[in-house]
């Protein structure tokens, strides 16, 4: 490592995750090995794909918990995904599906095309704070600003009530389904209000782009 916070192996010691002896490995340091993404995973479960890849392809790869490619784990969480649709025609716009939201397994895929006077999403834009950010003040990062947009807001209320009523289905308690439902229709219209148009390449469909990416 180039630099490194004064008191970051002392806080590793403190965690337990580093004795102190040997060499400092940041990546094995900060990487619970129960949680360890293989790095191999999503090109694996691609390699396996006897038909052509497709957009929805790409998104049942980033949405697949049992690989390791999605993890939802106490200690660690994928916060988005996206696939990009690079076509080879130049005159075609690249189309790239966002989740913006974590636990790609449970989050809805948006189309964003990137041009000139691109319609901004607000639903989807962190709120600013100027000049009273805590990246902008000294010293920084006082304080911890809710930097959460209004759709990661919807998605986290979702799948609370969604894991709520879970929990009441194992305890044996009934009357979660119509909240579920509610949060679900609730949520959709928070994720679809202000998506933009999209080029007319839509998950599950056969056409094949020219480059696909991976994230």
């Amino acid at each position: 490592m180039d630099a490194e916070h004064p008191e970051l192996r002392s806080y590793a010691q403190s965690q337990g995750w580093w004795t102190g002896e040997g060499e400092f490995n940041f990546s094995e340091v900060f990487s619970p090995v129960e949680d360890h993404l293989d790095c191999g995973a999503g090109k694996d479960s691609l390699e396996k794909q006897e038909e052509s890849i497709t957009v929805q392809t790409m998104m049942n790869t980033l949405r697949d918990k049992a690989s390791g490619v999605c993890i939802d784990s106490e200690s660690f969480l994928t916060t988005a995904s996206g696939v990009s649709v690079l076509p080879q025609n130049r005159s075609a716009p690249c189309i790239h599906y966002f989740t913006g939201t974590p636990d790609p397994s449970r989050s809805i895929f948006k189309p964003f095309i990137f041009v000139d006077d691109v319609k901004l999403v607000p639903k989807t834009q962190s709120p600013c704070f100027g000049d009273d950010d805590p990246a902008k003040k000294e010293p920084r990062f006082q304080e911890k600003p809710d930097r959460r947009h209004e759709l990661y807001k919807a998605h986290e209320w979702a799948r609370a009530i969604l894991e709520s009523d879970q929990v009441s289905l194992h305890e044996g308690h009934g009357g979660g389904g119509g909240r579920a439902r509610s949060a679900r229709k609730e949520a959709g219209k928070q994720m679809t209000s202000e998506t933009p148009p999209t080029h007319p390449v839509w998950p599950g469909s056969s056409q094949r782009p020219g480059s696909w990416g991976l994230s």
